[in-house]
């Protein structure tokens, strides 16, 4: 019985997860994951900015650069920058212990991510950074509050304050809500192009999260048309079978 309980308290994880962001308003990723040259970028942001501290280790480099439309040279080349062979699949170095005691929590592995969290959640967390000095990063998330990591992409985005306003709670209270945000300082990309990486970079771990993904669809469409078309043929050779009986 106790393993059970334990087994459903793991299963429904994720979903506590997702409502513990609930009162957030998500944007919308709006993805394209048959872009590849997006899920190129992605791909190359990832491994710049992420994958020294978060590994995906249910990804392989040759898996990658198939899907991805690259050559197995092109990956060694550009975007192996932790592993020798490119059969390996993309984990860190970083020791887990260690990376506990600077971060308070081991990072999390990023292959499922996207399945866990959603894609709609990845991107507004990489674009909701923002000052906050009580922080030990100076940073805080508009998504996950307390966030335990630096905004590694601050050097692209910038970093921005937030701007708040007054509303009226449940109980009748004033209380301050972030309302938008304003720069501080200036990142290597303008705003339009941050946006346009972390939906690249949020691509990218939705395609990692399932890289069957558009083949499954792809392959969805052809099972209900073949679907269709037996059951036509199903239903009358029924009823050549059947006409004779009354």
């Amino acid at each position: 019985m106790k393993k059970l309980i334990v087994a459903l308290v793991i299963a429904v994880l994720p979903g506590l997860g997702v409502a513990a962001g609930g009162n957030v308003q998500l944007e919308k990723a709006n993805i394209d994951l048959n872009n590849k040259e997006s899920l190129q970028r992605g791909a190359k942001l990832f491994v710049n900015y992420c994958l020294s501290c978060h590994s995906a280790q249910y990804m392989r480099y040759n898996r990658m650069a198939r899907d991805l439309g690259l050559t197995n040279k092109q990956v060694e080349a550009n975007l192996m920058f932790a592993s020798d062979k490119i059969g390996e699949t993309m984990t860190i170095a970083m020791p887990a212990k260690q990376s506990a005691v600077w971060f308070g929590a081991p990072p999390p592995d990023l292959s499922v991510i996207t399945r866990s969290r959603g894609s709609d959640w990845v991107y507004t967390y990489l674009t909701g950074f923002y000052k906050d000095d009580s922080r030990p990063f100076g940073v805080n998330n508009t998504v996950l509050a307390n966030a335990g990591m630096p905004h590694v992409l601050e050097g692209l985005e910038g970093l921005k304050e937030p701007v708040y306003k007054s509303v009226k709670g449940s109980d009748g209270h004033e209380q301050q809500v972030i309302d938008g945000f304003k720069y501080v300082s200036k990142g290597k990309m303008s705003p339009a192009e941050y946006d346009a990486a972390a939906r690249d970079l949020t691509a990218f771990l939705t395609y990692v999260g399932e890289p069957a993904q558009m083949t499954r669809k792809y392959v969805g469409i052809w099972v209900l048309l073949f679907l269709f078309v037996l059951f036509v043929v199903s239903y009358y050779l029924k009823k050549e079978y059947w006409k004779d009986i009354h």
